[in-house]
């Protein structure tokens, strides 16, 4: 019998408001638990119909509030990260390794039929980063405390929601040069969020406990080639520019001062690595979900917000698209 009542932690991001549609929709009850309940509560109450989603207050580390929220769930999933270390707690260590080994705990004493987790790509090879250090010990501490818990490990997540796409963009649609981080050769498998959210539902649906799974896209993209992609889809050419590694530290480290860092220091550490399926584990594709969509083509569709004359810009760009094609 497949679970009918999610508990959900880290439901406002984009990946977590596609997995509570996808969810109710499918006649799940969802719990969503939200630090702030008058900021995000309006965009949750959105998500379903009336009835199946029940909006919770509370900070991830109160565990006698945590803990009343494990008495009606049948599974737990904890979409809670951070790719910045900041003030109040908010670090490496207690969001990636003791928030997640509580869940794990709780999971195990009130006896969910799963816990699903999602974590990273690549962080068995970057050693020297504290962010993939503190994902790799929190998997370690779920596993512990709970068996049978999936740990789902994605590569770059995109949507017209992410952090990552719409980012770039708004970066190379305002300077005349980009930096390129190690040459920008390090290769990447970037999942769209609703293959990546189609994943998390087929495994609670069909009670896959497949203890590591990679979830990644249908092709292999360099960092240069990613921003190549971004620059046409825009409608800008700009100077792509090799930065040495000394210059590069440099300037992460003034990124730090900002509120919302650009890149860190340890962020420019996971640059170094590969971000693409190691086969030493499953990946979606191996459990049945595969992924169908392409980078290119799906930001695509929102890729016109960041084009000279915005969405009325889009007839010319296919129009000059099917020029070019017919040329060659």
């Amino acid at each position: 019998m497949k679970a009918k009542n999610a508990l959900i932690f880290g439901c406002s991001g984009q990946i977590g408001r596609s997995v509570v549609r996808k969810l109710t929709k499918d006649n799940y009850t969802v719990t969503a638990v939200t630090r702030n309940i008058h900021q995000k509560g309006i965009v949750l109450k959105t998500l379903g119909n009336a009835g199946f989603i029940n909006i919770v207050e509370a900070n991830i580390f109160d565990e006698k509030k945590i803990r009343e929220q494990f008495e009606k769930a049948d599974v737990c999933i904890n979409l809670v990260g951070i790719l910045y270390e900041q003030k109040k707690g908010n670090t490496f260590k207690n969001i990636h390794t003791v928030f997640p080994a509580l869940l794990a705990k709780l999971s195990k004493e009130y006896n969910l039929k799963h816990f699903i987790h999602l974590s990273a790509l690549g962080i068995d090879e970057a050693k020297d980063s504290n962010y993939a250090k503190s994902k790799l010990n929190g998997e370690n501490e779920i596993f512990k405390n709970f068996p049978l818990a999936t740990i789902l490990r994605p590569s770059i997540v995109y949507s017209v929601d992410d952090n990552f796409s719409t980012s770039f963009m708004t970066l190379l649609n305002r300077l005349p040069f980009f930096p390129l981080y190690y040459g920008g050769v390090t290769k990447f498998m970037p999942i769209a969020c609703s293959d990546l959210t189609d994943t998390i539902h087929h495994v609670i649906s069909n009670n896959i406990y497949s203890k590591i799974i990679e979830c990644v896209g249908p092709e292999i993209l360099s960092f240069k080639e990613i921003i190549e992609r971004l620059l046409e889809l825009i409608g800008k050419k700009r100077i792509l520019l090799p930065l040495p590694l000394p210059l590069a530290e440099i300037t992460a480290k003034l990124f730090e001062i900002m509120p919302k860092p650009l890149i860190t220091r340890d962020q420019l550490k996971l640059l170094k690595y590969n971000n693409i399926s190691t086969g030493k584990y499953k990946t979606n594709s191996d459990i049945g979900v595969v992924s169908k969509r392409y980078f290119k083509d799906e930001v695509k569709k929102y890729s016109y917000m960041w084009r000279d004359g915005g969405q009325f810009s889009t007839e010319r760009y296919n129009l000059n698209n099917n020029l070019d094609n017919k040329t060659n």
